[in-house]
């Protein structure tokens, strides 16, 4: 289950990279364009572009494995969230509005480290595709002797 203290950090302008697999255990990596925790945290959905994500919805499809790491510029604080896909769908008209948000935070988090925001607002976002998920465990990934270690096991630091 997502920690409350952990949801602003995941819903907030992070990079996020989605990993999938296929039945022969070949990898896929796709960006997403989006993140919101479910209400009480045990589920997560994540937007991916259409553009860009037909083998992820095709390995999701087949065996629903999925990992999401977040990873915010500034400071490279890292958390990684896997699970189990619980529905794939097309985003609804409502959902675009959090899809930018999101794209518009990225820019500004992404020009802090001098990416212009033309170059962010430029990547493919809509329309998109939300996968909801079952948040089975947490990692922190933040490079440093805590990288990879379940989040429950770092007490009293950040991840």
């Amino acid at each position: 289950m997502i920690p409350a203290e952990l949801v602003s950090f995941l819903e907030s302008g992070l990079s996020m990279l989605v990993a999938t697999r296929d039945a022969r255990l070949s990898p896929d990596a796709t960006r997403a364009v989006g993140a919101r925790v479910e209400k009480g945290g045990a589920e997560l959905t994540v937007f991916l572009p259409s553009a860009t994500c037909a083998e992820a919805l095709a390995n999701l499809s087949d065996n629903g494995r999925i990992a999401v790491c977040f990873s915010r510029a500034a400071d490279h604080r890292s958390v990684q969230v896997k699970g189990h896909a619980l529905e794939v769908r097309e985003a609804a008209a409502h959902e675009r509005g959090r899809v930018e948000g999101y794209l518009g935070a990225l820019a500004e988090a992404w020009g802090f480290v001098g990416l212009p925001a033309s170059a962010t607002l430029r990547l493919a976002h809509w329309p998109c595709h939300a996968v909801r998920f079952r948040v089975e465990s947490l990692f922190v990934q933040t490079p440093g002797p805590d990288a990879g270690a379940p989040l429950g096991e770092v007490a009293g630091r950040a991840p």
